[in-house]
């Protein structure tokens, strides 16, 4: 067991860049749902990788995959210098200090810090995240969640390719599908998709629709919804233009329709989500460690959303995403998120892909992929890599 008397010395934010082979932009902004395929091009990304030093000499590590944001990565800097001379283990307290400080914004700088504390617990004591949680999962059954539509020739273009994509992922043996439909929010459009897909797999295979918010109406929302009814699908998710977070707008789309809602992936905390859940806004809650404030924040929205006798649903792929579904009951699904026809995954390459990836081909003929097993995240991190596409260093606490 380690010593209680073990303190944070360092804390690290890297900053680096790398490329992704034939995707481009079809919006101006980077946003996680503005790819699109493009033959040749190659996308300019960044992420970011936090590392934590003890006076021992321990350290525990994460690498940012859906928050690798200027926004996310201002809040990482603002809150690391808090983690110098603290008790790593006092994980509730330095969660609870983090949340303060950040009152005034969304959040979304705090999980990777989180993250990086659990790594450095299992690091300390030879265990697995997915082991200090409880988790009895060892294999997830695993869904494609698509990139968006995109105009131009390519990729997922029209609804013929988001059938045959699919009809690919079922032979592949993937648990199911997530429609990630175009950013226009053309109601025809997406009503076709839904029933060319549906009529492409056939019936009991997982198919669930996530417009991002980009539909532009509560009208046009309960109207896919209606065809969401219709083809079976297994949720329907952040569906019109009021970002995801009106209560009353969602009570009633569910008053209205038969599939269950998944919603609160863009409110922060577990206030405002047992509040969203209470209200009557969900059938089932979304979480992320990234978003939510890390594995700490994720596990306290999961129990609350237990408490009220309902489903979580785990946001986007990641380590610690394995983690926490492996430890929850009340889960279905890991998303493999995004994905498409010779569209790469914008996941950071950092990983050693024979032991851990989140590409099309880590699914297993199960369906599955595998929670890791290792001491802390299970995952082993190339530092050379992100030393040598480093764009920024900050650096808090004790000299190297």
């Amino acid at each position: 067991m380690a010593s209680a008397s073990t303190l944070i010395d360092r804390v690290e934010v890297h900053e680096f860049a790398f490329s992704v082979p034939d995707l481009g932009l079809e919006q101006a902004a980077a946003g996680v749902g503005n790819m699109a395929y493009v033959a040749g091009s190659s996308l300019a990304a960044r992420r970011y990788a936090v590392r934590l030093r003890c006076d021992d000499g321990a350290t525990g590590s994460y690498v940012s995959h859906w928050v690798g944001t200027p926004s996310a990565l201002a809040q990482t800097v603002m809150l690391a210098p808090m983690l110098i001379g603290r008790d790593p283990d006092q994980r509730e307290l330095i969660w609870d200090d983090m949340k303060r400080e950040l009152r005034a914004y969304d959040h979304m700088g705090h999980g990777v810090l989180d993250i990086a504390l659990w790594d450095l617990a299992g690091q300390r004591r030879g265990a697995s995240v997915s082991r200090l949680l409880g988790g009895f999962r060892k294999r997830l059954p695993t869904y494609a969640s698509t990139y968006h539509g995109q105009e131009a020739a390519g990729g997922l273009d029209s609804p013929q390719a988001f059938a045959d994509f699919a009809a690919d992922c079922q032979a592949a043996g993937f648990a199911g599908l997530k429609i990630h439909g175009w950013n226009n929010g053309d109601v025809d459009r997406e009503v076709e998709n839904l029933r060319g897909v549906r009529a492409r797999v056939g019936d009991g295979w997982r198919l669930m629709l996530d417009p991002a918010c980009q539909l532009r109406t509560w009208s046009d929302a309960l109207a896919v919804g209606r065809v969401c009814d219709e083809i079976g699908a297994f949720w329907y998710e952040d569906p019109y233009r009021d970002a995801a977070t009106s209560i009353e707008g969602h009570r009633r789309l569910r008053e209205r329709l038969n599939t269950p809602l998944l919603v609160a992936e863009h409110i922060r905390g577990i206030e405002q989500k047992a509040a969203f859940l209470v209200g009557g806004g969900c059938d089932m809650a979304h979480l992320d460690p990234e978003y939510d404030m890390g594995i700490t924040g994720a596990l306290k929205i999961a129990h609350v959303v237990e408490a009220l006798g309902l489903d979580v649903q785990l946001h986007a792929c990641g380590p610690a995403h394995r983690a926490l579904n492996s430890a929850l009951r009340h889960t279905h699904m890991y998303e493999l998120a995004l994905v498409g026809p010779g569209m790469p995954n914008v996941v950071p390459p950092v990983y050693d892909e024979r032991e851990y990836s989140d590409s099309l081909e880590a699914v297993g003929d199960d369906g599955c992929v595998s929670v890791p097993d290792g001491p802390g995240l299970g995952v082993a991190y190339d530092w050379d890599f992100i030393v040598a596409n480093r764009v920024a260093l900050h650096e808090f606490g004790a000299a190297e």
